[in-house]
């Protein structure tokens, strides 16, 4: 049934948790209050002791589809975004083919439509030479445009001239990936120089140093500060950058900025355990970076928090480190991660929940989710914070089937999630729902 009465819950919504009772009717929010009577043909949860809140809107994940679908596709990495408290993601471009086009948006809003259990939308990816897409680019086709500062590939995007042209001209939140592709150039040289082929993992965080984050950022916000552009910066790895953008609510600001859970959780000494398993670009950083992020989550000088989850096959990263792949998969654990912070008391519930879904919300003005309000979509999430996950007991659902996590125990479980009031995941399994729409936009 798709009907539902969520009772005595505490609801974390807009900066409060109040104990109260939820309402789905039609895939929507119906009602919000305290006491509601249950109704015919409506399926009744208790959920008392635990939390219910808007489900995460992921706003950095890469499905890998089309075209690198030994690694993951849209139906995997949508069931594994599910179970860890992702109810909507947003894809990166960096597909075959580069999704640089209306035609592969097109394609991709085709692959998915039926077979992603979570809602989606999708990044045009820039390049040197679709400039023109860029300008026609509309929220029908895109959540934003994705640029990309580092790199070898068609989405490479390092010349001024194109980057300016870029951040005057298009008509969407352009997100960036910032990393100074001449300093890490100097960086791997200077690394062969002393270690020829046998680079440590550990070196990863020196190569893609912080000099080269706060290179490139800083040039990315002084683009936007002459351009007007709606800027969001992803990936946020250094204590250096945070100085680059202001605190305070997100509705105020033009320039916002991103964490990703693996450099709110890991540290560059991780590296010594896990080695390539944790190799992701930009790279893990310092204790003392770590901690500046999330007291920077706390001063809202950090706005959102993402995954960046980027699967690969286990065997393209247990070999040498210049060979093997950056990125790891971490949504099918993402809301017990970032729960870490609540129960380390470096967040409160309801400053957490700003930042995994409210704030994406406003953002990328995705229209009616984000928040519990009546007449939204019923994207939901109950967490339980009494009972801990042990990552080596349960089933990993992504496709690359492994986890940088395994071994670690989190300090929340996912119970149920919601999709547009469709019950997809509950007490560790799936239920077989697709029930993931294409997200819509303000204008």
């Amino acid at each position: 049934m798709n009907n539902w009465l969520i009772s005595n819950a505490r609801l974390i919504n807009e900066g409060q948790i109040l104990e109260g009772d939820l309402r789905i009717c039609r895939g929507r929010i119906e009602q919000i209050g305290a006491g509601l009577k249950g109704r015919a043909r409506e399926t009744q949860l208790d959920a008392r002791g635990r939390y219910l809140m808007p489900g995460m809107i992921d706003g950095q994940v890469h499905f890998r589809e089309p075209g690198l679908t030994r690694q993951a596709d849209m139906v995997s990495e949508s069931r594994a975004a599910v179970a860890g408290g992702v109810t909507s993601y947003l894809d990166m471009p960096d597909t075959r083919p580069a999704t640089t086009s209306a035609r592969t948006l097109a394609e991709k809003f085709s692959r998915a439509s039926g077979r992603s259990t979570a809602n989606y939308s999708f990044y045009l990816g820039a390049s040197r030479n679709n400039i023109d897409e860029i300008r026609r680019a509309a929220h029908s086709q895109a959540c934003g445009v994705q640029v990309s500062m580092s790199g070898s590939d068609e989405l490479l995007v390092e010349d001024l001239e194109t980057l300016a042209t870029i951040f005057r001209d298009c008509p969407l939140p352009v997100a960036v990936h910032c990393e100074d592709n001449t300093i890490l150039a100097e960086n791997l040289s200077a690394a062969r120089k002393r270690h020829g082929k046998s680079i440590p993992a550990r070196s990863h965080a020196t190569i893609r140093s912080r000099e080269a984050c706060l290179s490139a950022s800083r040039q990315a916000v002084g683009l936007a500060r002459e351009h007007g552009t709606r800027l969001h910066v992803l990936n946020l790895s250094t204590a250096g950058e945070l100085a680059l953008f202001e605190p305070g609510p997100i509705a105020d600001k033009q320039i916002t900025a991103e964490a990703c859970v693996s450099h709110l959780y890991f540290i560059e000494d991780d590296h010594d355990e896990l080695g390539n398993l944790i190799k992701c670009n930009p790279s893990i950083k310092s204790d003392t970076d770590r901690r500046a992020l999330r007291q920077a989550l706390a001063g809202d000088r950090l706005d959102t928090i993402a995954t960046g989850h980027a699967p690969h096959l286990l065997a393209e990263k247990t070999i040498g480190y210049l060979d093997a792949a950056a990125g790891m998969p971490l949504v099918q654990f993402a809301l017990p991660v970032a729960w870490a912070l609540v129960a380390s008391r470096m967040l409160r519930p309801e400053k957490l929940v700003e930042k995994l879904a409210h704030n994406p919300a406003q953002r990328f003005n995705i229209r009616d989710r984000g928040f519990l309000r009546e007449g939204y979509h019923a994207d939901l999430v109950l967490v339980d914070p009494n009972k801990r996950i042990d990552i080596n007991q349960q089933a990993i659902l992504s496709k690359c089937s492994w986890s940088p996590l395994a071994g670690r125990r989190l300090p929340a479980r996912v119970a149920a999630t919601w999709i547009n009031g469709r019950l997809v995941w509950r007490e560790s399994l799936l239920t077989g729902l697709v029930a993931g729409e294409p997200l819509s936009f303000q204008r």
